[in-house]
């Protein structure tokens, strides 16, 4: 019997990541990258880490080096607890929540813990790819739910809600991605109170929320769930220091109700046991010396100046050609290609030819689990300085032919 035959049929569920399989194409010498998600790598705090993780060593070498406890590092939690806190996150204590190899990790606990072969979720389309992948991975039925350039369209959701009796839904309410967009403030609430009504887990992924361009967005549904009763019984917080610290430390946290973090738990003692204690460790160190709001008023306009020069560029070489909404922070600008002019509408096709030109984007077909939008894609403005940007969208409109 050959070894394919041998491997688990879940796996036939899922297939490899589109936006990995785009990075492969990547090492084109003078390639411009509007395609990864990833921060800015120059604009990391290298120094305040390197302090972070010599005074970890010499203030608790046994702890950052040895085993720890599945729950998470005491200290770190301590601070995120603080950090959340200071978001109007009430009545948060260590115990409520749990350290997690990256955010990504809070979302396949979540799904060893809710999902069950055939139960049906509902995710925003389109959404984070990695959940779509990660969910059906545990055999669930994906449905889109429609998003408008304010997020989730709650009126749509109450329908397919009572239709489909989900396991759960997922949301990125902050900044989505790849969508960008941010849930008003009545929304959130109208969300928290939907879960609460129709009893139907409701999972906030918030790992972009504090990277925002001017005003601070509304709070986070964490927060407003104080102020919506029962909400707090049907809702999880996956957040994360990728984005805003550095994705190399593989820290989030996840928060539930006390049942299913209990479970959330034993899962990652079987999974990996405890995240890095020295990360860990690390993290709770450059937290607890209060650097992180100095990151991010760092990093913020950096992001917003790029997202600016990207929307400007997009205006004046593709026209008419393209539409978006402009974010209010996040990493991310979603476009959907028009046809004005006779132009191409198949971004599939588009990328193709704009690998060509030397430029790499991710189609947006591969973000949502049904009905995909072919006409649509995602560009990041991250990574890439304002020249760049420039240059790349230039090479845009070569390759739509405008």
């Amino acid at each position: 019997m050959e070894l394919e035959q041998q491997l688990a049929k879940r796996l036939d569920l899922v297939e490899t990541s589109a936006i990995r399989e785009l990075f492969k194409l990547l090492g084109k010498p003078g390639i411009i990258s509007f395609a990864g998600g990833f921060p800015d790598s120059a604009l990391f705090d290298v120094a305040g880490l390197q302090a972070a993780s010599q005074q970890a060593l010499t203030e608790h070498p046994g702890l950052a080096l040895q085993y720890g406890s599945t729950e998470g590092f005491e200290p770190l939690r301590q601070q995120i607890a603080a950090f959340m806190q200071s978001k109007g996150v009430a009545e948060l204590a260590p115990q409520d929540m749990l350290v997690t190899t990256g955010s990504q990790q809070a979302l396949d606990l979540l799904g060893k813990c809710l999902i069950d072969p055939g139960d049906k979720v509902i995710v925003e389309g389109p959404t984070f790819l990695a959940t779509i992948q990660c969910f059906r991975l545990y055999g669930a039925e994906v449905i889109s739910a429609p998003i408008d350039a304010d997020g989730l369209q709650v009126d749509a959701l109450e329908e397919m809600i009572v239709q489909h009796r989900p396991k759960l839904i997922y949301t990125i309410p902050t900044f989505g991605n790849p969508s960008g967009a941010t849930l008003p403030l009545e929304r959130r609430k109208r969300l928290l109170a939907l879960a609460a009504r129709h009893q139907v887990m409701l999972v906030e992924d918030d790992p972009y929320g504090d990277l925002y361009f001017d005003a601070a967005p509304p709070p986070s549904l964490l927060a407003l769930s104080a102020q919506v009763p029962g909400s707090r019984d049907f809702l999880a917080h996956c957040g994360s220091l990728s984005k805003i610290l550095a994705p190399g430390l593989r820290i989030g946290w996840l928060v539930a109700p006390q049942a299913l973090l209990a479970k959330a738990v034993m899962c990652k003692q079987f999974s990996d046991a405890h995240t890095s204690t020295f990360a860990q460790a690390t993290a709770a160190q450059y937290l607890a010396g209060g650097h992180l709001p100095a990151a991010l008023a760092r990093v913020r306009p950096v992001y917003a100046q790029r997202a600016q020069v990207m929307m400007q560029a997009l205006r004046q070489e593709l026209g008419d050609a393209v539409r978006f909404t402009p974010p209010q922070g996040g990493l991310f600008l979603w476009l959907q290609l028009t046809g004005a002019g006779g132009k191409l509408t198949d971004a599939g096709e588009f990328a193709k030819r704009a690998i060509e030109q030397g430029v790499a984007f991710v189609p947006g077909a591969p973000f949502f689990s049904d009905h995909p939008d072919h006409s649509s894609l995602r560009l990041s403005f991250a990574t890439a300085n304002e020249d760049s940007i420039r240059e790349g969208v230039q090479r845009l409109a070569k390759a739509l032919g405008v």
